[in-house]
């Protein structure tokens, strides 16, 4: 048997409110991801996050002198790179 009607294209979807921000004060959070937004255009304000924290921590490990501190710098920074690939790397697949 033949379907008439297509399937409808895939999409990821939305968010979801995701509050976040505590800051350990036993307060409620102070922001929140809103309900709604596309996924899409939330994996690429991520991304540009990610390369606002990737930029912000190379410049940091560049200045770093105590060798501890330089090690956990250069840990955040290729876990950051990590992340942002991910992100890149799902959001090109989308174009595909």
């Amino acid at each position: 048997m033949k379907k008439i009607v297509p399937d409808p294209p895939f999409t990821l979807g939305k968010t979801t409110t995701t509050p976040f921000g505590t800051c350990d004060a036993g307060h409620a959070p102070l922001f929140a991801v809103r309900d709604g937004i596309a996924a899409e255009d939330a994996l690429i304000h991520a991304s540009l996050l990610l390369r606002g924290v990737c930029d912000t921590t190379s410049a940091c490990c560049q200045q770093a002198s105590r060798l501890e501190q330089n090690g956990l710098l250069w840990s955040s920074l290729h876990s950051a790179e990590m992340a942002k690939a991910l992100v890149d790397a799902v959001l090109d697949g989308m174009q595909v």
